[in-house]
């Protein structure tokens, strides 16, 4: 049985104990640096830890819920010490950074997983199953909003809640944009946006993100409007209607619009069951082709990083062919690069191309 360590008692960590506690695995305990998550652990009938570095011998793998700016760190020492991983989104906030630990984990034969619970929503996979018969896609609105909650002060909006977005359009599309345009809006003067809108340009058609913690309803929804259906999927309540509509100069075409039935699910309960079943297939020494459909791309991280760079220097940027993933280099300064050579407030910015493939289901 596949022994976990959850590193990080706030909401989502608290989640991840409350989810691993039913599932066929060994809860073995909690680490945080902050000694009151001691009765956390004591409540739940777990060790714990207030250095994640003392738990490690103790267990195969471990989920990662800390601050996003603590990621990189917590990670790395949990892949060195060869411990499975499953973080949280993102997993840095820079590119490179989840390159390096992407690079690391193949290094390790670790299990790198990522905390992208819409990719096991069932309504996210029934909507990229109805993409088949959807016809030419035309354009498509995506919304990550709500003001429930205060911002995040660890990371703005692109990168807490497009990242999602992101993630859903790699899933359901199977396939990269070719380039990205943004505008954020700092309302309180701290350095990070708190709301944004991402234009995502596929060639053939584009795709608008409008991300807020400022906005008055909470919502996770997207409309695709295609050559024959238009489809809006409300990824929060699980449901999705079908409008059969096809617009043509000769008239307009239109059926009784439907329903679709789903089967609904706990997501998270999903991610983690499959994370723990993929760390036991390797623990046992067997070759799994299981998809980590859980998992983050680097492009992911780096669609994010070239939205807020576009944002700053107010012009659309390149994004890399999928294939490749290929990447734009630091520049010497450590500033980030972009497509061909630009020159803003000072900033040189070049373009260098890397190869290398995002970020693997399981260590190979």
């Amino acid at each position: 049985m596949v022994k976990v360590g959850v590193i990080g008692a706030g909401k989502w960590g608290r989640n991840h104990i409350r989810t691993l506690s039913n599932l066929d695995c060994e809860l073995v305990g909690l680490a945080d640096i902050d000694p009151q998550a001691e009765k956390i652990a004591k409540d739940n009938n777990i060790l714990y830890f207030q250095d994640f570095y003392d738990m490690l011998p103790y267990v195969d793998a471990v989920t990662v819920a800390v601050p996003t700016d603590k990621h990189y760190d917590v990670v790395k020492e949990c892949l060195i010490a060869k411990k499975h991983v499953l973080v949280e989104k993102p997993v840095t906030l820079r590119a490179n950074k989840t390159q390096e630990l992407v690079e690391l984990a193949e290094q390790q034969k670790c299990v790198f997983s990522v905390g992208y619970l819409y990719r096991f929503n069932p309504a996210v996979i029934k909507l990229k199953e109805l993409l088949e018969d959807a016809g030419q896609l035309q354009y498509i609105t995506t919304r990550y909003v709500h003001s429930t909650n205060p911002p995040r002060r660890d990371s703005g909006a692109v990168v807490n809640l497009g990242v999602h977005l992101i993630d859903i359009l790699n899933f359901i599309l199977e396939k990269h944009p070719g380039r990205v345009y943004c505008k954020t809006k700092d309302l309180f003067g701290n350095g990070l946006e708190e709301s944004a809108m991402i234009m995502l340009d596929y060639d053939s058609f584009f795709a608008s993100l409008e991300v807020s913690s400022c906005h008055p309803e909470k919502a996770r929804d997207m409309w695709i409007i295609a050559e024959k259906l238009k489809i809006y999927c409300d990824f929060q309540d699980q449901i999705i209607k079908v409008f059969p509509i096809e617009v043509s100069y000769d008239g307009v075409t239109k059926a009784e619009p439907y329903s679709v039935e789903i089967e609904k699910s706990e997501p998270l309960t999903e991610e983690l069951n499959h994370f723990v079943a993929i760390v036991s297939h390797e623990l046992n020494g067997e070759y799994t082709k299981m998809v980590n459909i859980g998992r983050e791309e680097y492009f992911t991280s780096r669609v994010c990083e070239l939205a807020l760079l576009s944002a700053e220097i107010r012009r659309d940027l390149d994004v890399k062919p999928d294939q490749a993933v290929a990447t734009n280099a630091l520049s010497g300064n450590g500033t980030i690069s972009t497509n061909g050579a630009a020159k803003t407030n000072g900033k040189v910015y070049t373009n260098v191309q890397q190869h290398k493939n995002g970020v693997s289901a399981y260590a190979s």
